[in-house]
């Protein structure tokens, strides 16, 4: 028995055109992008990459009726965050005025690696460089959410009534304990103090419908391969027109584009696009997007919460399971679910804790796939109260079923067991 249950670190299995799609550029097509001579593998190629850009820019509701241009191949959400941060970094400093002595970005206790280091290593240039730029460098503020992992619209009001900042990052949703942020609140108290937000979402895109316009996003982060269901290596952003403007290339060199210039394009989208991208991988993202507009984002969030739902039914049944995040399931408030179903458990008697990652490799043995440890995401578990411990974190994907969940009930009563304490 194989049940994978790790669908917040990747999905899988994939719809069965991903791979094929992917395999089928290797194999039959295999065009570098802009890069040839308009052969007919070269249009192909062209043809591909500008629907993907156009599926995306739909699927996110982008701005100017979704106007592909502004979506940017990445290889994933790590990159697509370190592209907005360092180059609106490297933009801020050159452009400011000089009352802007510091740039500053808030945040949440609830941010994924992803966010956090590259913000403290911006804090570090920062403090580095202050000789040079005579201004104070970058400061970065973590708004600390509530034991359920939400930040509260209040507190976020607050913060940005008592500081100016200069830019917003939020983690949509938690990797490490599923809680969905509420974002058409913190969306509409950004745009009100006109702080740019961008936003991580890892874990809901291809999940939850998202609306770049709507919304008023300076940006939003993509991975292809968890909610959209595409390969790894292929993720990228969905830009506000004038946010991008404003924002400095992180990488520069060819683009298959103005080739006459020796500095990087300005134009949309070869400014933040140098290099070869990862074309399989936009196969395998374009076969992904089509195999998701045929289920409907509805019907995926519609299984997934039936199999949270059946999880933490059985959970509640296993004594001294310690379940982080407070969460409550069931119905959704006002249509907006409070969580995915992506959950973090410990397990303890009366001596202590068990240990997660002894457990997960029990359950491996037993053929469940799940992850313990910090899930990069040392903040969040500080918040959420299990650090240093951290949790075993569960997340069953579209592909489970009602009967999985079943069998990993099951299988986690006898593993605990067997488990050492920490």
């Amino acid at each position: 028995m194989d049940i994978y249950l790790n669908n917040a670190a990747t999905t899988w299995p994939k719809p069965r055109r991903v791979p094929e799609a992917v395999a089928d550029f290797l194999a039959r097509g295999g065009a570098n992008l802009g890069r040839g001579a308009s052969s007919r593998r070269d249009r192909i190629t062209l043809d591909l990459v500008l629907d993907c850009r156009i599926r995306l820019a739909r699927l996110f509701d982008g701005y100017e009726g979704g106007d592909p241009r502004y979506v940017t191949f990445c290889s994933g959400v790590t990159e697509a965050l370190n592209v907005v941060l360092k180059g609106f970094f490297n933009s801020f400093f050159s452009s400011s005025s000089s009352s802007d002595r510091a740039m500053r970005v808030i945040s949440t206790s609830m941010e994924h690696n992803a966010v956090v280091r590259p913000l403290r290593g911006l804090e570090i240039r920062g403090l580095e460089s202050r000789g040079l730029m005579d201004r104070e460098g970058v400061r970065v503020t973590f708004l600390e959410c509530g034991p359920d992992g939400a930040l509260g619209p209040s507190v976020l009001r607050r913060a940005l009534g008592e500081e100016t900042f200069h830019l917003m990052v939020l983690n949509h949703a938690s990797n490490v304990c599923g809680t969905v942020q509420p974002l058409e609140e913190i969306a509409g108290i950004c745009r009100e103090a006109g702080v740019p937000l961008v936003l991580d979402s890892a874990q809901t895109a291809g999940i939850l419908p998202i609306s770049v316009s709507e919304l008023g996003l300076a940006a939003l982060c993509f991975t292809g391969h968890k909610g959209l269901m595409g390969p790894q290596g292929i993720g990228g952003i969905v830009w506000n027109p004038d946010f991008a403007s404003r924002v400095a290339p992180f990488v520069e060199g060819g683009t298959g584009s103005f080739s006459h210039l020796e500095t990087q394009p300005s134009d949309m989208p070869d400014k933040f696009e140098a290099g070869t991208p990862n074309l399989p991988g936009i196969a395998g993202l374009h076969a992904a997007l089509g195999w998701l507009a045929d289920t409907g984002i509805r019907e995926i969030g519609r299984r997934e919460e039936e199999l949270g739902e059946r999880f933490l039914e059985g959970l509640s049944e296993i004594e001294g399971a310690v379940l982080y995040g407070r969460p409550t399931y069931g119905k959704p408030i006002c249509g907006k679910p409070r969580r995915l179903a992506v959950f973090a458990v410990n397990f303890r008697d009366e001596a202590g804790f068990r240990d997660n990652g002894v457990l997960a490799d029990l359950l491996s043995q037993a053929g469940f796939e799940t992850r313990p440890g910090l899930h990069c995401a040392p903040l969040a578990h500080r918040t959420l109260g299990s650090f240093p411990l951290g949790s075993l974190r569960v997340s069953p994907g579209y592909f489970n079923t009602l009967k999985d969940m079943d069998a990993f009930l099951e299988a986690v009563k006898e593993c605990v067991k067997c488990t050492s304490r920490m």
